[in-house]
């Protein structure tokens, strides 16, 4: 009954602060203590987002931002899946790589864009190609420290009851790590999803991205506006998504 309280007051406490933060907006903006055309009031926002929902043009550059994202999420998780695995098998190669990719993911990405512009042009391929690269590294550095976190005592029973190497993975290291390799399958998601987001602003001529910086660079704010908050919805809905199917293999007793 405690913890039902606790989620309905923190739950409170989330709504209430986003409805104090379009108070004080719409406040701002009735005032006009700045600029309308720097902070459009939220009505006017509201209402090129209604009008923006009707349009074709929203869905068609979602459509291009969401085809980015699946195909980069899916070659990340592809690549990351496997090295991680084979990586996380080996006492040694984990000793060696994890640290090696850490390293490398500490390392701000964004400055390498340009190298991805150069190889796969200004469409889509470097977008997703800038995605899966971002996405990558959550999911390998966590499918690294899954699989090699399993205790060796499961192994070891495992394989004196004569089980194979399909058998071991199936049986034995899928399950055992399945909770924090889904956790990485999460991150990498919303990761790629703003790198895709990033890159299209900073250099892309389709997609919700570039629309954003296009929108700006017209002074139309009130649809700008009307785009970042259709961005902010769908990442909310998209991270809801994911951390319920995070729950959903969370090891018991964990507290989620």
């Amino acid at each position: 009954m405690n913890g039902m309280s606790s989620g309905w007051q923190a739950r409170a406490i989330q709504i209430g602060s986003v409805a104090a933060l379009f108070l004080l907006w719409d406040f701002v903006g009735e005032r006009k203590l700045i600029n309308a055309i720097l902070l459009p009031a939220p009505r006017a926002v509201f209402w090129k987002f209604v009008a923006l929902a009707q349009t074709s043009a929203l869905y068609t550059h979602l459509f291009v931002t969401l085809m980015e994202l699946v195909l980069g999420f899916l070659i990340a998780a592809a690549a990351g899946l496997s090295l991680g695995y084979f990586i996380g098998r080996s006492r040694y190669g984990t000793m060696v790589f994890e640290p090696l990719l850490a390293g490398v993911f500490a390392v701000p990405i964004v400055i390498f864009l340009p190298i991805f512009l150069l190889f796969f042009g200004i469409g889509p391929s470097s977008k997703i190609a800038f995605g899966a690269t971002y996405a990558f590294f959550p999911i390998v550095l966590n499918t690294i420290g899954g699989i090699s976190q399993v205790d060796d005592r499961y192994v070891r029973v495992a394989r004196a009851m004569g089980a194979d190497d399909m058998q071991m993975f199936r049986r034995v290291l899928l399950p055992a790590a399945l909770p924090v390799i889904v956790t990485g399958l999460r991150i990498g998601c919303i990761i790629g999803f703003l790198s895709i987001i990033g890159s299209e602003m900073i250099a892309g001529i389709e997609g919700l991205g570039s629309q954003i910086v296009r929108l700006g660079e017209a002074m139309n704010t009130a649809e700008m506006f009307a785009y970042i908050l259709f961005v902010i919805f769908f990442a909310i809905i998209l991270n809801t998504g994911l951390s319920h199917l995070q729950a959903r293999f969370a090891i018991p007793g964990d507290g989620r």
